[in-house]
């Protein structure tokens, strides 16, 4: 089985057709099946789409797919998931969450029913929102000749913090810094990796309130200000 996060939380990728067309020809070669985490597709900004893998020839009954209340209604801590796949996917897959999951909100749930029943507007608008405070974040953050990685889609920017590492410092050490000394928490980049992880990129989450965003940019500008 092959996992595929696409929109790619954390680094903003967002496969292209092309990529998941190859994708789609290697489980064929090798009979496989694929667990698409798509919880962030209607987050994607400019240019790029998100294009389920489900969707390509041949790839339907092949293909789980997974989705987010907590992502789709910027609800952080509802909790609340779901899952499209072909019947003879998804019979197991039930039989399996019966033993894994003993608490379920009924009401929550509910309000996910609701919420999934949205006119298309509602979930067509999700992505042009979130770039802009993308935007907002980014010009704060090039003002401060601060590099950033491409991001297509998600919550958040990757930010190359090379220049204010001390000799001795990873990213986690840096980021514990940033807390003590800025008031600001960012996530080391090492954190989503098994092995040989980098150790000068950070995340950051812009999927705050514009009074945050600007917030934030003062309290790193002013504590740039003392790292010269």
């Amino acid at each position: 089985m092959l996992v595929l996060n696409s929109p790619m939380n954390p680094a903003g990728k967002v496969f292209a057709r092309d990529e998941l067309a190859f994708i789609a020809s290697l489980l064929e070669k090798h009979d496989a099946f694929a667990m698409c985490d798509e919880v962030y597709e209607h987050l994607v900004f400019g240019d790029a789409r998100h294009v389920p893998l489900m969707t390509l020839p041949g790839m339907r009954q092949r293909v789980v797919r997974i989705g987010s209340a907590g992502k789709t209604f910027s609800l952080t801590g509802w909790k609340v998931g779901y899952i499209t796949g072909p019947a003879a996917m998804l019979r197991p897959i039930t039989k399996a969450h019966q033993f894994v999951t003993f608490t379920t909100p009924p009401n929550l749930q509910h309000a996910v029913a609701l919420g999934l029943g949205f006119d298309d507007a509602y979930f067509h608008g999700l992505g042009a929102a979130m770039a802009r405070s993308r935007d907002r974040l980014a010009a704060g953050l090039a003002a401060l000749d601060v590099p950033l990685l491409a991001c297509d889609g998600t919550y958040f920017l990757v930010l190359d913090v090379s220049r204010w590492l001390r000799p001795d410092e990873d990213d986690v050490a840096f980021c514990r810094r940033l807390v003590v000394d800025a008031g600001l928490v960012l996530i080391p980049m090492s954190a989503f990796y098994e092995t040989a992880p980098p150790r000068h990129l950070v995340r950051a989450c812009f999927c705050k309130e514009d009074a945050t965003i600007d917030g934030a940019l003062q309290r790193l500008q002013s504590w740039a200000a003392k790292q010269r």
